[in-house]
């Protein structure tokens, strides 16, 4: 083969590497939702690397295991045995080697007395890391969407771009 037809080729691997990644990203992100609210500690857990962090609303989880206990706390479990939808948006993904960071809204949905209310809307700002199982979650930063400039920043362009 000629220059030219290693050099497509090799250009098309590349894209199609960035989008696999990008749509495990979506993926993984978007699984998070229906495993806490069904309660899976295990697989919830799994999503993020052995000392990955998830920061939301004053708690700070600092590892597999936090998260795994958040999951199986007595608050997460009264939660999601009334009824709960945790919907995370659709994510803006930026690959950058083994690396990645997303961004995405998201809503909690309860069930109170018959009826379904939002609870929280979230910004969300995600640090990922390429691991021995593929997509990890190192970060997880999760504020509530209440006006505040500190929120928001979250969705920013150099905040996406860091």
């Amino acid at each position: 083969m000629n220059d030219e037809i290693l050099s497509r080729i090799s250009a098309l691997e590349t894209r199609l590497q960035r989008v696999e990644d990008e749509l495990a990203i979506t993926q993984m992100l978007a699984a998070y939702g229906p495993l806490v609210d069904a309660g899976e500690p295990e697989p919830v857990a799994a999503l993020w690397a052995e000392d990955g962090s998830y920061s939301v609303e004053g708690w700070t989880m600092l590892s597999r295991t936090d998260v795994h206990s958040m999951v199986t706390s007595d608050a997460h479990q009264g939660l999601i045995s009334h009824g709960s939808c945790h919907f995370l948006g659709p994510a803006r993904v930026k690959v950058t080697g083994e690396s990645a960071t997303a961004v995405c809204p998201s809503i909690l949905v309860v069930h109170h007395e018959g009826r379904y209310h939002a609870y929280r809307a979230g910004a969300n700002h995600f640090r990922l890391r390429r691991g021995p199982e593929g997509w990890e979650i190192s970060e997880r930063i999760t504020l509530a969407l209440d006006g505040s400039e500190e929120a928001r920043e979250l969705f920013s362009d150099s905040k996406f771009s860091g």
